[in-house]
C-alpha cells in the first residue's frame, strides 16, 4: 500500500520516463543523436567504473557519465537494484550541483529511478531516501503552492527508511525528517521543535556531518537562538572531510561561511 501511495504522487509526471531510457543525456549537445559514430564514445563510455565516475564528481561531467551508465544499464535490466537506486543519487547530486537549466529535470528523473529501486526490493531503504531526496528538492524547485503536495509521499518515504534501518547512511533519513520539519509550514504539519529533534537524532550516528549541523543551524536561527546556530556553523567549518561526501562537505563548509557573514559572527 505504501508502495502504491508514493506512486501516486509521481507517476503522473514521470509516465514516460523510461520508454526510450537511451533519450535522455544531461549534456544537451547532441550526444543523443544517431549521427554516424555516435555509438563509439558510448561504448567507451559503457566500459569505464560508474562508482568510480561518481566519486569523481565534484566535476559534474563525472557524475553525468556515471549516470548515463547506470541508466543504460537499467534499461538493459529493469530488474538491477544497484543501478536503480544509484541512478537517484546521481540524479540528486545532478539536480543540486548541475547546471541550473537541467536541474529539475535531474530531480524528476531521480524520483522516478527512487521509485523504481524502492519497487524492486522494498526491503532495503536506498530506494525509498533517494527517491525522497529528489522529490524533496523537486518540491522546493516548484515553490510551497505546488510542491506541497509532495510532503505525504517523502515523509512516507523517510519513515520508511527509518523502519528498514534508522542507522542508514549516518542517520541520513533522520536528517532529511529534520529537513522536512523544518521546511514544511505548521499547518501542514511542520514543527521546528521535530526538526531539531531529528536532525540532533541524526549526529549521533555522525557527529561531524556537516549537512546536519549546517541544516540544525539554521532550525536554530529560525527559533532565533542565534548563539547556538552561530555554533553549529562553526562546527562545520572544523569539520574533517569526509572522503565519501567531499563534494558535498565542500559546499556545506562555503555556505556555513556565507551564513556567518549575514548573520554575522559572534
Amino acid at each position: 500500500m505504501r508502495s502504491r501511495r508514493i506512486r501516486s504522487f509521481t507517476c503522473v509526471f514521470y509516465i514516460a520516463l523510461f520508454l526510450a531510457p537511451s533519450a535522455w543525456c544531461l549534456n544537451h549537445e547532441g550526444r543523443e543523436g544517431h549521427e554516424a559514430g555516435a555509438h563509439a564514445p558510448a561504448q567507451a563510455v559503457a566500459l569505464e567504473d560508474p562508482d568510480a565516475l561518481y566519486q569523481q564528481r565534484a566535476d559534474p561531467a563525472k557524475a553525468r557519465q556515471a549516470a548515463d551508465i547506470w541508466n543504460a544499464r537499467l534499461a538493459a535490466n529493469p530488474r538491477d537494484f544497484e543501478s536503480a537506486w544509484k541512478l537517484a543519487r546521481g540524479f540528486y547530486f545532478l539536480g543540486t550541483q548541475g547546471p541550473a537549466t537541467a536541474r529539475r529535470d535531474a530531480l524528476e528523473r531521480g524520483t522516478e529511478a527512487g521509485r523504481r529501486a524502492s519497487m524492486i526490493d522494498p526491503s532495503r531503504p536506498e530506494g525509498y531516501f533517494w527517491m525522497a531526496a529528489n522529490m524533496g528538492t523537486l518540491a522546493e524547485s516548484y515553490g510551497l503552492r505546488q510542491g506541497i503536495k509532495y510532503r505525504g509521499a517523502i515523509k512516507d518515504a523517510l519513515e520508511t527508511v527509518l523502519r528498514i534501518d534508522p542507522a542508514f547512511q549516518k542517520g541520513s533519513a533522520d536528517r532529511a525528517l529534520g529537513r522536512w520539519y523544518f521546511k514544511v509550514p505548521g499547518l501542514f504539519g511542520g514543527s521546528k521543535k521535530l526538526s531539531e529533534e531529528h536532525l540532533r537524532t541524526s549526529l549521533t550516528y555522525d557527529s561531524n556531518d556537516t549537512a546536519s549541523h549546517y541544516f540544525l543551524a539554521e532550525t536554530l536561527f529560525a527559533m532565533n537562538r542565534d548563539a547556538d546556530a552561530r555554533e553549529e556553523l562553526q562546527k562545520v567549518m572544523a569539520a574533517p572531510f569526509d572522503p565519501e561526501w567531499a563534494a558535498e562537505d565542500r559546499d556545506f563548509k562555503q555556505k556555513a561561511e556565507g551564513l556567518l557573514t549575514r548573520k554575522g559572527r559572534p
